[in-house]
């Protein structure tokens, strides 16, 4: 088996591979062009990806993100650990760790931190080789159809057709450049490891993602912008969601809460989720809006590439983050 950088010209056989061993990702298929905008067009960089070949054939790819963190003023580079491939034909061989011990070479002195949020197939494996558990983010969920949730619970529960949405296309909410940069302007400053939210990242994050329905709610006042939400209407095992990605509210309490209960009242779903950092206004406007805390949370993994890295992100307190942020995309 050898293994070597991933080249356009292998995207085919990448995308078939995806298939093979993940199925069809969270938009139902993985198109070329969901491929490039997450692996090519990021504002942060291109993705690291590495292929394993036997032969001819691919049996193996490992992608990390480029990503990147802001905490008290300093820029932490970072890598966030993605999609992983290896062809149900070549299982058991080494291949996942062969190509993730290459990649986290590949990445020393162009990477401070490595992170991911695996889920509990592959979390075990990351912890065998050397990465640190910080912890598990909370989520929050509001019920909003309690009967279509307890009628999950029942045998033979199928999945009902999908809501409509009546909100605006993320998109189309963010070409208002001048009122959401000043929005952005406004929003206090993270106490911890979080993502620098500008309005190239969101546009591409949630205004340019193909097939993933990005969808907006606003609060305006005389005028001008004072809040933003971004979320998306997904099937999550039988019931329908309103994952709440992003919550811009210049740190206004109230504002947060209106915008939480318009996303509530953009989609007929059986629950909406979030993720609020602890003692943040965010979290107080959730509180009143009806959100609770939902059992387990996303499991947070990381791989410090440097050592004297502040703030210490094997610690769970250390980090600001979203949903928009913990999302498998």
């Amino acid at each position: 088996m050898s293994v070597r950088p991933f080249v356009i010209q292998d995207l085919p056989r990448v995308l078939d591979l995806l298939d093979a061993s993940l199925g069809g990702g969270p938009a139902g298929r993985r198109p070329p062009e969901l491929f490039r905008w997450k692996h090519l067009e990021s504002p942060f960089g291109p993705s690291f990806m590495l292929v394993a070949e036997k032969g001819e054939r691919l049996v193996g790819l490992r992608a990390f993100m480029r990503w990147r963190f802001v905490a008290g003023g300093l820029t932490v580079r970072a890598a966030r650990a993605v999609d992983t491939a290896t062809h149900p034909d070549h299982q058991g061989e080494g291949i996942f760790t062969r190509l993730t011990r290459a990649v986290l070479e590949a990445v020393d002195g162009e990477v401070d931190l490595v992170f991911n949020t695996p889920n509990a197939k592959s979390g075990p494996g990351y912890l065998k080789m050397g990465w640190s558990e910080a912890g598990r983010v909370p989520v929050l969920v509001r019920p909003r159809r309690p009967l279509r949730l307890l009628g999950r619970l029942r045998p033979g529960a199928t999945l009902s057709d999908p809501p409509a949405v009546r909100a605006a296309p993320a998109a189309t909410v963010l070409e208002r450049n001048d009122r959401v940069e000043a929005l952005l302007a406004r929003e206090p400053v993270p106490p911890g490891l979080a993502t620098p939210r500008d309005l190239a990242y969101l546009r591409w994050r949630y205004g340019a993602a193909p097939l993933i329905d990005y969808r907006a709610v606003t609060e305006e006042r005389t005028g001008e912008l004072t809040g933003l939400a971004l979320f998306r209407v997904r099937p999550r095992g039988g019931l329908w969601e309103s994952t709440v990605a992003e919550v811009l509210a210049g740190g206004d309490r109230p504002t947060a809460r209106r915008l939480l209960r318009r996303v509530a009242a953009a989609a007929r779903v059986d629950h909406l989720t979030l993720h609020a950092p602890r003692r943040s206004p965010l979290a107080g406007a959730a509180a009143r809006a009806g959100f609770l805390p939902a059992p387990g949370g996303i499991r947070l993994v990381v791989n410090p590439r440097r050592p004297d890295l502040w703030p210490d992100p094997s610690d769970l307190g250390a980090w600001t983050l979203s949903l928009g942020d913990l999302e498998v995309f």
